[in-house]
């Protein structure tokens, strides 16, 4: 029957292979779980760059039995402070500050290397019988009562759902032809690992400059991961430089109280915009990460919005083949959408008006967000919300996002 038909999942990162052991999890051996991207080759993972995974995604990955693995390596963020300062001032004043715990010993986030989590990701998803294949997904051809999926290695499969994991420049979001809206920024984000000095102590700072915010985020040892936002052209003048000369333009950021820093790799800028599909759905297709939406880093919210797509399409689907329903029906992908689609936009809304309000060199503005800043500061209600907010546990929560299994 249409139930039993595979579901297959193009993309093996993080949203495709978290989304791959929820659903073997929670459908059983019954139903075949098929992961198709090329990069699945490529193992142990080498990606050098670092994300903050918050309180419920953590939770999320807890309940997968991958958070295990990771911990060892993970940092938890305990502490972050905000700072609102031009370039060549000599001081930055704190006005935000965030305790970081969301629960007593929970932490609202930690950081962990990409590369750590995509390896216990599948390792988990090849323990949980997951059929990881290294190719890609060639076509497909969806129909009322099912969808065939041809890879690029000339396998076809039957399944009754297709899952677009396949990043910002989806090729099936484009094959369905579903319209993205947005626009670029004028901007990139610099990302490059440092090492200091002295100890963090799990300090996050985020330092808003007028070109973009600069974020300092703790890594286990004496290092840091930076996300740094630049125009576009200065970011590509500044990646260019020669060691030395980075290391002036790093040191005038990054400030001294680390004590001296030095890049542990090669910095690298990638271009920053907001995207969001028109639809997160098509005919037996549902787009998750950021085949579905991209957003500004200023929050920090990127792959943890993914995350919560996979925990929502996750919840869906199990529940749908557990009532005997077929899992890529119309109305089964429609409640997914309705789920995702309002709280992305509005991340997306409140992402770009904090890009907007903080990375500009107007006077007015600045002196009006850091009144703003300072009275969030001085009540702890609104900031208690605004953590809770940041750690996903904000609004009509997936139950893997809870911790509970499905």
């Amino acid at each position: 029957m249409a139930g039993q038909r595979s579901i297959v999942i193009c993309g093996g990162a993080f949203a495709g292979l978290a989304l791959a052991v929820a659903l073997r999890q929670g459908l059983g051996p019954d139903v075949a779980v098929i992961v198709a991207d090329p990069a699945l080759g490529m193992r142990p993972s080498r990606d050098p760059r670092a994300t903050a995974i918050v309180a419920a995604c953590r939770r999320l990955f807890e309940t997968l039995g991958v958070w295990g693995q990771v911990a060892p390596t993970a940092q938890p963020i305990t502490d972050m402070v905000v700072t609102d300062s031009k370039l060549q001032d000599a001081t930055r004043p704190v006005f935000l500050t965030f305790a970081g715990n969301v629960a007593p010993g929970e932490p609202f986030a930690h950081m962990v290397e990409n590369r750590h989590l995509i390896d216990a990701l599948a390792a988990r998803a090849e323990a949980e019988g997951v059929e990881l294949r290294a190719t890609a997904v060639s076509s497909y051809d969806a129909r009322t009562d099912g969808i065939s999926v041809t890879l690029a290695d000339g396998t076809m499969v039957d399944a009754s759902l297709l899952v677009a994991a396949d990043g910002a420049r989806s090729k099936l979001r484009e094959r369905a032809g579903i319209a993205t809206h947005g626009w670029e920024y004028d901007q990139s984000g610099i990302v490059v690992t440092v090492g200091h000095e002295r100890e963090h102590n799990g300090r996050a700072e985020e330092h808003f400059l007028p070109a973009g915010p600069f974020a300092i985020l703790p890594l286990t040892g004496n290092r840091s991961s930076l996300v740094w936002t630049e125009t576009r052209k200065d970011a590509a003048r500044i990646v260019a430089l020669s060691d030395e000369e980075f290391h002036a333009e790093l040191e005038q950021r990054f400030g001294l109280r680390l004590g001296e820093v030095k890049a542990l790799d090669k910095p690298r800028a990638f271009p920053l915009g907001y995207f969001v599909a028109r639809s997160f759905i098509a005919e037996r297709l549902a787009l998750i990460g950021d085949a579905a939406h991209v957003i500004h880093p200023i929050a920090g919210q990127g792959l943890n919005m993914g995350l919560k797509d996979v925990a929502a399409l996750a919840e869906v689907v199990v529940d749908a083949a557990r009532l005997g329903m077929d899992p890529g029906q119309a109305d089964v992908l429609e409640r997914y959408q309705r789920w995702r689609r309002f709280d992305t936009m509005a991340m997306g809304v409140a992402t770009n008006s904090l890009n907007v309000l903080f990375s500009n060199e107007s006077t007015l503005l600045r002196t009006v967000r850091d009144i703003g800043l300072g009275l969030v500061d001085r009540a702890p209600p609104l900031k208690e919300m605004f953590i809770r907010q940041a750690a996903g546990l904000s609004g009509e929560v997936p139950r893997l996002l809870k911790g509970e299994a499905l």
